[in-house]
């Protein structure tokens, strides 16, 4: 005799509802909300990318002073490919200043001969080796080829500098965040009544529900309220601003979880060979030792070898820079 079983998925399970080049939408089911929130943050502010943070300056006679300069250049998107496994953090590199292991060195020089001149991004050009072949060159979306505008010269104006881009994450400085927007939304009926909607005459019609809400029904008024219920779904919007793919973004926000995870079993297990096992034995949680999924490596913890957010050198974050003194760190 034959028989059928309908057994229920367990585990975390994602719907991927819209994929884009730089966007992707998907909904994240049978976690709780503290888990899904720390996937946010995590991509938010955790996940590697590539960023301009020192820029020497030849020649500046462009109207914008040196350090409105160099602020903007900071803020130029750069690809990141395989940033968290070709590259080091500067500050745990082996080298005096600064190598090809840890760094991309660009460089700008323009000059306006006549009329006004616009300086993008595109005019920023790779020198010396790299890890790989695309990592460090700024992303350009727009279809002029362009990329973000930089500044304007008048004749005779011109601006000379030497760029070096490094490693970092979006917690020591927003230019090397991953994502323009994380959305993130749960309960969109509000049937857990999570959120108190302030309204002058009609909720429903001064609040409209979002998208998300015909992923899921909406509670009977007619049944009693469930004070112990909780959100088991979650939606989440993540783009990204071109460094990555957005699945990248989201493989290394998990990997940054696991790592954080790991880090807490080691210390909380007291094993002084830094290495830690579950209640089943399952995970070897020692950094050292510590081994991605297959197909998703990094190495993506946030300050490397005990150092703080902003390096060992730094004074303090609105000091020194992490990487020395000389030029403009932004």
């Amino acid at each position: 005799m034959d028989y059928e079983m309908d057994l229920e998925p367990t585990g975390p399970q994602v719907t991927v509802r819209e994929v884009e080049p730089y966007r992707v939408d998907f909904r994240l089911s049978s976690v709780d909300t503290a888990f899904a929130n720390s996937l946010r943050r995590a991509m938010l502010a955790e996940v590697p990318t590539l960023a301009l943070d020192l820029i020497e300056i030849e020649a500046n006679t462009s109207i914008l002073p040196d350090e409105m300069l160099a602020h903007r250049l900071g803020m130029i998107p750069l690809n990141a490919k395989n940033c968290d496994q070709d590259l080091d953090y500067t500050r745990d590199c082996d080298c005096d200043d600064h190598c090809v292991r840890c760094s991309v060195t660009l460089q700008l020089h323009a000059r306006c001969s006549s009329g006004i001149m616009s300086v993008y991004a595109r005019d920023l050009i790779i020198v010396g080796e790299r890890m790989n072949d695309v990592i460090g060159d700024p992303v350009i979306k727009d279809p002029e080829g362009k990329g973000p505008l930089i500044c304007k010269l008048r004749k005779g104006q011109e601006i000379k500098l030497t760029c070096l881009a490094k490693k970092g994450t979006a917690k020591e400085h927003a230019k090397w965040a991953p994502t323009a927007a994380v959305g993130f939304e749960y309960d969109p009926h509000n049937n857990l009544r999570h959120v108190d909607y302030w309204f002058e005459k009609d909720a429903a019609k001064e609040w409209p529900i979002s998208e998300n809400a015909s992923w899921e029904p909406a509670a009977n008024p007619d049944q009693p309220f469930d004070y112990d219920a909780e959100p088991d779904n979650f939606y989440l919007d993540v783009e990204s601003i071109g460094n990555l793919d957005p699945d990248t973004i989201i493989q290394q926000g998990i990997i940054v979880l696991q790592r954080k995870l790991a880090t807490t079993i080691t210390a909380l297990s007291g094993d002084e060979n830094g290495q830690g096992v579950d209640d089943a034995g399952m995970l070897d949680a020692g950094e050292d030792n510590y081994e991605p999924p297959e197909g998703i490596d990094g190495n993506l913890t946030s300050y490397g070898n005990g150092a703080g957010a902003w390096g060992a050198s730094a004074q303090t974050p609105y000091g020194a820079t992490p990487y020395g003194q000389s030029g403009y760190g932004f």
